[in-house]
């Protein structure tokens, strides 16, 4: 949908996606719905954008600026793209209730998952719609991993490697993971930022990621099938930004229906 939009605007010689990452984010969302429904002010939609926006006004001004002379036929077409990504969205968010539907008698497992850096409500469920609620089909973390794909491979000799592929494995599952492990590593002061900041030099992003992955499946493992929680053993990440995301992830969960009574964790797990 993102590349659609994009296409659709630079056909248009709209230059925001020069300016905005996520053409799908609150800001472009905004100044794109204001053009579909016919905005000629390039100040006008500039102003729409969220103040932490990197582009400034005068820079967005600029990239908005064919709106004043765009053919209706784009705006019908931009329109016509943003109704169907909020029927898709809609569609999704349907769908995501039926599985906590679901997964319902599973609150804590979803919980104790969801608390893993890079992880969410979402992919918790995703998870343990997956591999069950306590793993059991599983004897050790060993055998999650190499049934997801998450043991990279490494056939050497002489001390060369020649290959670190991964099995084929459980390809949405290891993609989930991947996902997650990017996300992991960009919170600040986390176990995952700092084992990122270790091996990214010798490794690579891709090869970083993948080992990153492999260790997060393993800690899935744990967590379900040992019913320990997640306990962060970084360096420094802060009172603040845990805060913001047990409240994230609590209104997450409600959202869903589940029911929240804040406690005490029991027993933790390290990264």
């Amino acid at each position: 949908m993102q590349g659609r939009l994009e296409a659709l605007l630079e056909e248009a010689h709209i230059k925001l996606s020069s300016l905005v990452s996520d053409l799908l984010g609150a800001s472009a969302r905004r100044m794109l719905k204001a053009l579909a429904e016919g905005e000629t002010d390039p100040g006008a939609l500039a102003a729409l954008a969220d103040y932490r926006l990197r582009a400034t006004p005068e820079q967005l001004r600029d990239a908005l600026g064919a709106c004043q002379e765009l053919h209706p036929v784009y705006r019908r077409l931009l329109k016509a793209v943003l109704e169907e990504l909020e029927l898709i969205e809609k569609q999704i968010g349907q769908l995501d209730q039926e599985m906590a539907d679901l997964l319902r008698p599973h609150q804590d497992q979803v919980e104790r998952l969801a608390e893993v850096p890079g992880l969410g409500v979402d992919s918790a469920q995703q998870i343990i719609a997956q591999v069950g609620a306590t793993a059991a089909t599983f004897p050790s973390e060993g055998d999650l991993s190499s049934w997801v794909g998450a043991c990279p491979g490494d056939y050497e000799s002489a001390g060369v490697s020649y290959s670190h592929r991964s099995p084929k494995g459980n390809r949405p599952l290891r993609r989930i993971l991947n996902q997650a492990a990017n996300a992991a590593v960009k919170q600040k002061g986390s176990i995952f930022e700092l084992l990122y900041r270790r091996y990214v030099p010798r490794l690579g992003h891709n090869q970083t990621i993948g080992l990153i992955a492999h260790r997060l499946c393993r800690l899935i493992w744990k967590i379900l099938h040992q019913g320990v929680r997640y306990k962060e053993f970084g360096p420094a990440v802060s009172g603040k930004s845990k805060h913001r995301r047990a409240a994230r992830m609590i209104r997450e969960l409600r959202s869903l229906g589940y029911r929240i009574e804040l406690a005490n964790p029991q027993s933790a797990v390290p990264a």
